[in-house]
């Protein structure tokens, strides 16, 4: 599974349309271009629907939410959904504002996404209608652990069966999960929670696997999630005493430019429930 996922995104070169938020637009574009997509960037309303038109799928990222860019997502949504393209909702800091609620539910209910992917407080307050996140990240109280794992399986499960799409929850441990089956992750680094925008890397990274895996959207999901965790895993080991978080992010992306599909096979720490 994770190696045909692999391979494939380095043959097919999937293109993807981001619409992203501005602190992390550069590096979900390099991180595209690492693993072997290839990005476009954006989001005027008379832009996005010739552009989400020769792409092969859209990542919407709320992070940098304002009220030009709403319409431009539920444009670019409803065109990729026309098409048949695959889809995929960051919803950033759902629960911080009620902007950002709101539009991340009107998203919900007016586009069908293949992918939902969020910390859990942000899944939880698209699950419930409300909640709260500490700013982007989640709330500790949420948090999944090994004490916590099998409710929130059993959660992740039931959302993706209402909502019709998979649901991926990143953290200590990830979940990716659709109504049947979840597989639990537990590749990564705390230090990752030291950098901005990892998530966002892995939405646009997620959205390229997608395109190129059709016929197996949960396996491609979880093989995103695999691969950003074995990277952060591998660019943690080849920092050096007087590197910080911005070379990690770089050793991050350099890792995933560099990763093959026996590595990532060999380093992947995933079950199936």
């Amino acid at each position: 599974m994770i190696k045909t996922c692999f391979e494939n995104v380095k043959m097919k070169t999937p293109l993807v349309h981001n619409i992203t938020n501005y602190v992390t637009v550069n590096d979900v574009a390099n991180v595209l271009l690492a693993c072997g997509g290839s990005p476009i960037m954006a989001d005027d309303i008379d832009d996005v629907e010739d552009i989400t038109s020769i792409c092969g799928g859209l990542n919407i990222n709320i992070g940098t939410l304002n009220k030009n860019t709403i319409p431009s997502m539920l444009a670019a949504g409803k065109k990729a959904n026309e098409l048949g393209h695959a889809v995929l909702l960051d919803p950033v800091g759902a629960g911080a504002s009620r902007l950002r609620t709101e539009t991340a539910i009107k998203l919900l209910n007016e586009i069908k996404f293949d992918v939902i992917r969020g910390n859990i407080s942000e899944i939880k307050t698209l699950a419930f209608g409300s909640g709260s996140t500490k700013g982007v990240d989640a709330d500790v109280a949420d948090a999944v652990t090994e004490d916590t794992l099998d409710p929130a399986v059993t959660f992740v499960k039931k959302l993706a069966g209402k909502l019709g799409c998979i649901i991926a929850v990143t953290g200590a441990i990830d979940l990716v999960a659709d109504a049947d089956t979840c597989y639990v992750i537990r590749n990564g680094r705390p230090e990752m929670g030291k950098i901005t925008g990892t998530g966002c890397q892995l939405s646009g990274l997620m959205t390229a696997y997608l395109i190129a895996n059709p016929d197996n959207k949960l396996e491609a999901a979880a093989t995103a999630v695999i691969l950003m965790g074995v990277a952060g895993e591998v660019g943690f080991a080849n920092m050096e005493s007087t590197d910080g978080n911005s070379t990690y992010r770089n050793r991050i992306i350099d890792a995933i430019y560099n990763m093959d599909a026996d590595k990532l096979c060999s380093m992947a720490k995933c079950e199936i429930r």
